[in-house]
């Protein structure tokens, strides 16, 4: 397994590491500030030798049985469970998130793994026998061909989980384009894929940048696109993909509202804005980055956000810090650019993250918890996704402005609403405008047996990822009208019938 983060990280295409670029990247220990490796930055034709790995192995892996394909997802999971210790180290290293947050990040990976463990049940067609004199109908579900999977930085292990056992599952090869930010993880998971059984140029991993995405989007022999990223990228990947006749998911950016009303618990209120504000470094596309809060109990609420937000502990973590540092320099630089416009507009400056002391050797990337206070609809800390441990407070006079606010908003990936008044609960969750909707709970990301995606500007595409509608977007479906004349005999066989 690669564990050691030395050298230059190659592709990994057939079973094995692939090694045809002069183009490399650099990766960093956010931590420290400094270059812990290299990172291949793959070519069209690198590209291209990927993709025709998995073209190649196609036919092989489409008609290889279900029993045999779950066997190896069945082995896989074992592994994953069994390492997972070492995945999360690797993804503390690369992106920085704490340990304990890397190790989450695993867990939920694990679900949707455990999902295609049932791949079976969720593949299995229907029939009508007799729909007319004679004749029966069947449907069945059959794999889309090769997959391309783009993932971001801020889940390297997670995000590609939630797609590619399931194309894997449904008999499918893929192609993984992981960020170049923090690819390690992409290599270590499809070393310990090959380990469980899996056959060669199944699943194949490209480390690159545009040139690299360009080709998977364009390349008649890919069938199917999967990205996660900003919504100007996740445009720029469903037009160009569509374009090319793929079937295409391209979930983006988001906005998240969590409407707090003044009969909720404000204590659980505040350590829940806490939690999803500043978890990951909000770097987190779920993380909650705007707190609607009722005029009436916003000064306690702000007041109680601001008091847990200053114990964190920010360092390394793998030190047991509450939050870590962000991905690079550049974004960190970013992140305090919108402090900076939060502060020019006029919005109250409650904690200031650009300062404060961190845990860590060497300089690393790190901000502080920031909160404003009073943010107007107007303003780009507001109206922008800062991507970054910085959290906004709307006040609003009632519910109704609340539901209004949030519905307003271009994204609708994910909300969440504080209250103990059932009925309140209720309306919010019909009239919300938003994909995944959380009551008492501020990161209502779904389980791996229901399906992730958001609405409107946060998502273009029909289906959702992973779930019962992971396995529809990973296949087709076909209809089959059918009559026979007489029946055929398969002779004398008194074993006992075995799967196979």
């Amino acid at each position: 397994m690669t564990a050691t983060l030395t050298d230059t990280l190659q592709h990994w295409i057939n079973n094995t590491s692939y090694s045809a670029d002069d183009r490399t990247g650099k990766v960093y220990n956010p931590a420290t500030g400094e270059v812990s490796r290299h990172v291949a930055l793959a070519s069209k034709a690198t590209t291209e030798h990927a993709i025709a790995a998995a073209a190649d192995a196609f036919p092989g892996w489409r008609d290889t049985s279900l029993a045999r394909r779950t066997a190896i997802m069945f082995n896989f999971r074992q592994l994953l469970a069994e390492r997972k210790g070492e995945l999360a180290a690797i993804i503390t290293a690369e992106h920085g998130k704490v340990l304990d947050d890397a190790l989450g990040e695993v867990a939920r990976g694990l679900e949707v793994v455990e999902l295609c463990c049932n791949a079976p049940y969720l593949l299995k067609g229907e029939f009508s026998q007799n729909a007319s004199t004679g004749i029966d109908v069947q449907s069945l579900r059959q794999p889309v061909g090769v997959s391309a999977i783009i993932s971001p930085f801020n889940f390297p292990a997670m995000v590609p989980l939630w797609f590619f056992p399931v194309a894997i599952a449904a008999g499918n090869t893929v192609v993984l384009k992981p960020s170049e930010k923090d690819p390690s993880a992409a290599n270590w998971l499809a070393e310990l894929f090959t380990e469980a059984g899996l056959p060669e140029g199944v699943l194949n991993v490209v480390h690159g940048d545009k040139e690299a995405v360009d080709t998977l989007l364009t390349d008649p022999r890919v069938n199917s696109v999967s990205f996660v990223g900003s919504t100007p990228i996740a445009q720029y990947v469903y037009s160009t993909g569509t374009a090319h006749n793929k079937r295409v998911q391209a979930f983006g950016g988001a906005k998240n509202h969590m409407l707090v009303l003044p009969d909720a618990d404000l204590d659980l209120a505040a350590d829940m804005a806490v939690n999803a504000g500043f978890g990951a470094a909000g770097e987190r596309c779920m993380a909650i980055s705007v707190v609607v809060a009722l005029d009436t109990i916003a000064d306690e609420l702000v007041a109680k956000i601001a008091e847990r937000a200053k114990t964190l502990r920010v360092g390394d973590g793998t030190r047991g810090c509450d939050m870590g540092p962000l991905i690079t320099g550049e974004h960190k630089a970013k992140v305090a650019g919108y402090i900076d416009a939060g502060v020019a507009a006029g919005a109250e400056l409650v904690l200031d993250g650009r300062t404060g002391t961190v845990d860590a050797d060497g300089e690393g990337f790190f901000l502080h918890p920031t909160m404003f206070d009073k943010v107007g609809t107007d303003m780009s800390i507001y109206t922008e996704e800062i991507f970054g441990p910085v959290l906004s407070v709307v006040r609003v006079d009632s519910f109704n402005e609340g539901i209004e606010l949030i519905n307003s908003s271009p994204y609708g990936n994910g909300t969440a609403i504080f209250t103990n008044d059932g009925g309140a609960a209720r309306r919010f969750e019909d009239e919300i405008q938003v994909g995944m909707v959380g009551v008492n709970v501020p990161i209502p990301v779904p389980v791996g047996y229901h399906s992730f995606g958001g609405w409107k500007a946060s998502l273009f595409g029909d289906q959702h990822a992973y779930g019962p509608e992971g396995f529809k977007f990973f296949t087709r479906n076909k209809v089959i009208t059918k009559r026979w004349l007489d029946p055929s005999h398969g002779g004398i066989n008194l074993g006992f019938p075995q799967n196979d």
